[in-house]
């Protein structure tokens, strides 16, 4: 019986390491969790910097050494609420605008 108390003690202290490398706070479980924070964060940081770089396109079209008739009227348009006689208006809500 004696001789069997080291080698169930050395089993204990391997289990109960190998428990905390599989579910402790910097397992292997954690870090699956972690990975996929970073993936939700990186798809956000791609659809910002998309956003990012379409506003900088429509801002560019209205600089003045670099200006845009047709953005420039598209945007009047919009900011004035006014439609020329041949033009057709579609409504949208507002939660369904186009840019």
């Amino acid at each position: 019986m004696q001789a069997a108390i080291l080698p169930a003690l050395f089993l204990a202290i391997c289990a109960y390491f190998a428990q905390h490398a599989i579910s402790g706070s910097r397992g292997t479980e954690a870090r699956a969790v972690r990975l996929a924070q970073i993936a939700a964060a990186q798809g956000e940081l791609a659809a910002a910097v998309a956003e990012r770089d379409a506003i900088a396109v429509k801002v560019n079209g209205l600089r003045g050494e670099h200006l845009d008739l047709d953005m420039l009227d598209e945007r009047a348009r919009a900011l004035l609420n006014v439609v020329a006689k041949d033009e057709l208006v579609i409504p949208y809500g507002p939660n369904e605008r186009l840019f």
